[in-house]
C-alpha cells in the first residue's frame, strides 16, 4: 500500500500548478422504476452538456422491492455506462444488502455484493463513454476483495469512494450480516486512514467522500447504530484536516445540505465539514459541484434542473 501511496501523491505533486476550476455531477437512489430509466438517461445527457467532468452515481439503481436479478443488474450496468462523461458507481442497499427480501428474490447479500463487483467493478476505469483512471482499494492484498472502494485525484482535489450502504449499515439483522459489516467497516476505516494522509500532502486542495448510506448525524433510534465509528471516524478525521472535507451521501432521496459536525474536543461546529444529501425517487435530479482551486470556498453547491416525467 505504501506504493499505492506513493504513487498517489506524484499525481497531487505532478498537477500542482494546475488548479484548473471544474464541476462535477452527483445522483442517487435513480431509477427505482423503469419508468424513472428514460428520467435517468437525459439527466445523464444533460449533465454532460453542462460540461461536468464526471459523474458519481452514490447508490440505488432499484428499488428495495425489485428483483436483484443478473439481468435487471446488467441493465443498470449498460444505463450508466451509456453516460457520455467518465460515472464512478457506489453500491448503495437496494443493490446488495437488501437482496434478501423475498420481494427481492431472497438473493444472499455477500453473493449480490460479488456480482456487483463483476458487473460494475471489473476494471481499473470508472464508466462511461470516456473513462476516469482510479486506484481501488483492492490493490492492497488485505483487503483485495473490496473492488468497489476507489480513489483518484483532479486538479489536487482528492476524491474517495466508501461501501457504507443505507439499511443500518448491514448490522443488525444476523450473525452472519453482522459479521459482513465488522469486515467491511474495517477496509473502509483502513481506505479512509489512507485517503486522510494523502490529503495532508501541502499539495492536497480539499476531499471529497461519496458513500451511499446517511450516517444519521443527528441521535439515532436505532438500539444497533450501525453508523456509530463511521461517524466518529469522519468527526475525528475533519477535526485533525484544517482543509475543506465534504461528504456525499444518498439515502435519503432529499436534497440538503449541511455542516453537522462538532469538534470533538471543543464542541465546536467544524465549518471544514459539509454534508450534501442527494435528490432520490421519485424525483429524478442531480446535484452539481463546482471545484474552485482560489478564493475562500473551494465548493460550490447547487440543483440541477428537474428532468420531468416521461
Amino acid at each position: 500500500m505504501r506504493l499505492a501511496a506513493a504513487l498517489a501523491a506524484a499525481a497531487l505533486s505532478s498537477t500542482a500548478a494546475a488548479g484548473v476550476p471544474f464541476s462535477f455531477g452527483v445522483i442517487g437512489d435513480t431509477p427505482y422504476w423503469e419508468l424513472e430509466v428514460p428520467g435517468v438517461r437525459r439527466m445523464l445527457d444533460d449533465m454532460a452538456a453542462e460540461g461536468v467532468a464526471f459523474v458519481v452515481h452514490v447508490g440505488d439503481v432499484k428499488s428495495g422491492t425489485s428483483r436483484c436479478s443478473d439481468e435487471l443488474l446488467q441493465d443498470r450496468r449498460v444505463l450508466l455506462d451509456a453516460s457520455l462523461v467518465p460515472l464512478v458507481f457506489v453500491p448503495g442497499d437496494n443493490d446488495w444488502t437488501d437482496c434478501h427480501r423475498e420481494s427481492a428474490g431472497a438473493y444472499p447479500p455477500r453473493e449480490r455484493l460479488e456480482r456487483l463487483r463483476v458487473l460494475f467493478f471489473d476494471s481499473d476505469e470508472s464508466l462511461g463513454r470516456r473513462r476516469l483512471r482510479v486506484m481501488r482499494q483492492s490493490a492492497d492484498p488485505r483487503f483485495r476483495v473490496y473492488r468497489e472502494n476507489v480513489r483518484w485525484t483532479m486538479e489536487n482535489v482528492v476524491f474517495v469512494t466508501l461501501n457504507v450502504p443505507g439499511s443500518n449499515n448491514n448490522l443488525g439483522r444476523n450473525a452472519a450480516m453482522d459479521a459482513e459489516h465488522v469486515e467491511r467497516m474495517a477496509a473502509n476505516f483502513a481506505w479512509l486512514d489512507d485517503t486522510f494522509k494523502l490529503v495532508r500532502e501541502p499539495t492536497a486542495l480539499a476531499l471529497v467522500i461519496f458513500a451511499h448510506g446517511d450516517p444519521h448525524f443527528g441521535t439515532s433510534s436505532r438500539r444497533t447504530d450501525g453508523y456509530i465509528g463511521y461517524r466518529n471516524a469522519l468527526r475525528e478525521h475533519a477535526a485533525a484536516l484544517s482543509k475543506p472535507v465534504l461528504l456525499v451521501h444518498g439515502d435519503g432521496h432529499r436534497y440538503w445540505v449541511d455542516q453537522p459536525l462538532r469538534d470533538p474536543h471543543t464542541g465546536k461546529r467544524l465549518t471544514n465539514f459539509t454534508r450534501v444529501q442527494v435528490f432520490g425517487s421519485p424525483t429524478v435530479n442531480w446535484v452539481r459541484i463546482d471545484v474552485a482551486s482560489e478564493g475562500e470556498r473551494v465548493f460550490s453547491i447547487s440543483p440541477g434542473a428537474s428532468v420531468p416525467p416521461p
